[in-house]
């Protein structure tokens, strides 16, 4: 079992960046795929990005291909989120979460564990 927390949300202005922060705890975080998602209001929740256990393997929803980066620290059991170039699109609130792995995808149900989330809101 894995407990994630999410961190680095805030309120910015279009164009700016932001690094959300994604803490495991347990020894057992390298073993995981992990996943960012975002669910805005009145949404359902997306699929943002998704990395291997080693980090060797990304996937990127196709709204933030060139503008986002996802990568991990196994070392310190964190996830990043890098989220360049805001658009007012992108607020929501942004979930990270853990899947074993042997799954794989950007299929929330697909993942077993979800942080609580932390809020982006773009202003335009």
């Amino acid at each position: 079992q894995v407990q994630l927390v999410e961190s680095g949300g805030g309120l910015v202005q279009a164009g700016d960046s932001l690094r959300l922060s994604c803490a495991a705890s347990g020894r057992t975080f390298r073993s995981y795929n992990m996943g960012w998602f975002r669910q805005a209001p009145g949404k359902e929740r997306e699929f943002v990005a998704a990395i291997s256990t080693s980090g060797g393997t990304t996937s990127y929803a196709d709204s933030v291909k060139g503008r986002f980066t996802v990568s991990r620290d196994n070392a310190k059991n964190t996830l990043y989120l890098q989220v360049n170039s805001l658009k007012p699109e992108d607020t929501a609130v942004y979930y990270c979460a853990a899947t074993p792995m042997w799954k794989w995808g950007s299929v929330a149900t697909f993942y077993d564990y979800w942080g609580q989330g932390t809020q982006v809101t773009v202003s335009s």
